[in-house]
């Protein structure tokens, strides 16, 4: 098996809310805009819907997105993903499916991929804090004798 990457997200965050919930649990919902750049471009757009326990607690991802590329395909996307328990959006990874309309993207269809990223705050207190995320695809290779 080998790691194929894919693109990279650049994105943030343009609207949240959030809800109290159980047992100190809190569930969001994030709406993110911005581009996804590699061997898939185009514009990004896509809701997380995550919960966290506490300020500093588990943060648990759960992200559905769409990528409207240059050449006018659209690429959907679903998957969760775990936050690194040391750091909130530290190194995370996911099973993800995507589902593209037409050449050269159907090969994806049945795509496996891994994903890792950060968060990375602005220099500038009032500046926004920007999300980046690499998208790989798991190849599977038969294994040598």
């Amino acid at each position: 098996m080998r790691l194929e990457p894919l693109y990279r997200l650049r994105f943030t965050y343009s609207e949240s809310w959030g809800v109290p919930l159980e047992g100190g649990w809190r569930q969001w919902l994030f709406l993110a805009e911005r581009r996804a750049e590699g061997s898939i471009s185009g514009r990004f757009r896509g809701a997380n819907f995550p919960m966290r326990r506490g300020e500093a607690g588990p943060f648990r991802p759960d992200f559905r997105a769409v990528i409207e590329t240059d050449d006018g395909a659209r690429s959907c996307s679903n998957g969760m993903a775990m936050a690194a328990p040391t750091r909130w959006a530290g190194a995370r990874s996911s099973a993800r499916s995507s589902k593209r309309a037409r050449e050269p993207y159907s090969r994806l269809n049945d795509a496996v991929c891994v994903s890792v990223g950060e968060v990375r705050k602005p220099e500038d207190p009032e500046g926004e804090v920007e999300l980046v995320v690499d998208i790989g695809e798991l190849i599977w290779e038969p294994i040598a004798e």
